[in-house]
């Protein structure tokens, strides 16, 4: 298959100024109050640079999507946030301690600063509700000075934007595609032009031509407008391709976090190793394969977890 999406270490940084933080997570912890308590974050600490895709890898349960939610402030009880900081550095001017907003600082902020793409649109659109009616009730709730026309416009502006026409906006959820179910998240993530978007395997449930038209989307978005991103997935080489640095997570903890070029060709820890090796080459030896995955996997810590 030919790789259409360039390289990250091909890429330049949006933007040539030196990196800037946007989103600063220190030491955060995250415990599920069951019994007995499950501790799904430990100990986490990530820089997320202004214009940067940060890919977030590991296996399934390992702690990707509870951290993100720790971020955007969306766990419910079980779920606690024991220990930890989490700082966005608002390029107006300020930062925000964001596990100390009060609710109604929380509302302003979510959408406006920071946006979301969850893991399956079609459970996260209403499927009663039109598309644009949902795209423009953020614009009622967040921006109550726009006109009705000035929403429409802003609707079918960040449609255009991911590429889908603006008379789809009239359809429900269920007339559409799941790729273009999964633009909709997207155009609705853009609506207030945030600054950092976290992006929760938006792609998992599409096919591969469809996942690689999005991910096209994603990078041409980011060097447009600027926006930081945080996109997690269980596909590492999918983060290789698209990322600027990766940061893989391996029961609750960040076991490696560098450049997506050092990764690749120099990963340090066996984990990592395991998850490369993981993948079979298009065009090498099978069997050379199953030996070096193999040998990937004997040295790797908690073989039966990462399986």
């Amino acid at each position: 298959m030919t790789n259409d999406i360039a390289p990250a270490a091909a890429r330049p940084a949006a933007g040539n100024t030196p990196p800037e933080a946007v989103l600063t997570v220190r030491d955060l912890n995250v415990v599920y109050r069951t019994d007995p308590p499950v501790h799904a974050v430990k100990d986490v600490s990530l820089t997320l640079n202004r214009g940067e895709i940060l890919g977030l890898a590991g296996e399934s349960g390992c702690g990707k999507s509870t951290l993100a939610y720790a971020v955007n402030r969306l766990h419910e009880w079980p779920a606690e946030v024991t220990s930890g900081s989490v700082t966005f550095h608002d390029r107006d001017g300020g930062d925000l301690d964001l596990l100390a907003l009060r609710d109604e600082e929380l509302r302003r902020f979510r959408w406006a600063k920071l946006s979301m793409v969850f893991q399956g649109a079609m459970s996260a659109l209403n499927p009663v509700i039109s598309v644009r009616a949902q795209l423009e009730d953020v614009l009622t709730t967040h921006r109550p000075g726009m006109s009705r026309q000035e929403r429409r416009e802003r609707c079918a502006e960040v449609l255009r934007l991911v590429g889908v026409e603006p008379r789809r906006m009239h359809s429900f959820p269920h007339e559409l595609s799941g790729g273009m179910r999964q633009r909709v998240m997207i155009a609705m993530a853009l609506l207030l032009d945030p600054q950092v978007m976290i992006m929760d395997e938006p792609t998992t449930a599409l096919d591969v031509l469809v996942q690689r038209g999005i991910l096209r989307e994603i990078l041409r978005l980011r060097d447009r407008l600027g926006f930081a991103v945080v996109f997690i997935t269980h596909d590492l080489p999918l983060l290789l391709e698209l990322s600027d640095r990766i940061a893989v997570m391996l029961r609750g903890e960040i076991v490696e976090y560098d450049t997506a070029e050092t990764i690749h060709r120099r990963p340090r820890h066996p984990y990592t190793r395991t998850l490369l090796d993981s993948f079979p080459s298009l065009t090498g030896d099978r069997g050379a394969f199953l030996r070096t995955g193999a040998a990937a996997r004997s040295d790797a810590p908690g073989e039966e977890d990462a399986r």
